[in-house]
């Protein structure tokens, strides 16, 4: 049962990377991230919300062992991590905070408590 919730968990955290990686603008806009004059907010999207969120997903699936899939539940609990830091002193959006702040916190907490 552990293997197949972790192989779900890794398919969301890969889906919710593939947003990021290949549509930057839709996960820009869903995050409330506005572009500037240059490209460079494109390229950070598809690399640290996209790519590596992918790839840890695929890597945590052909590596298959706790460890790889604790990896990805302290990523999330960073994310956490942030958001809590960020309502504390930004004031951002309420309801998307803890929408996204709740997908990461299970996630954290699937990937920890059941791998460690």
């Amino acid at each position: 049962m552990i293997d197949i919730l972790n192989f779900t968990a890794c398919m969301l955290t890969i889906g919710f990377g593939l947003f990021g990686f290949v549509a930057p603008r839709f996960t820009a806009d869903a995050l409330d991230l506005v572009p500037s004059r240059s490209s460079m907010g494109l390229s950070e999207m598809r690399a640290s919300v996209g790519g590596a969120f992918v790839i840890a997903g695929i890597a945590a699936i052909w590596i298959n062992m706790p460890l790889a899939y604790v990896m990805i539940g302290f990523t999330f609990l960073g994310a956490v991590i942030g958001r809590v830091i960020s309502c504390i002193f930004d004031n951002p959006p309420f309801r998307k905070l803890l929408i996204f702040s709740g997908i990461e916190a299970a996630l954290a907490a699937w990937f920890l408590f059941a791998n460690l």
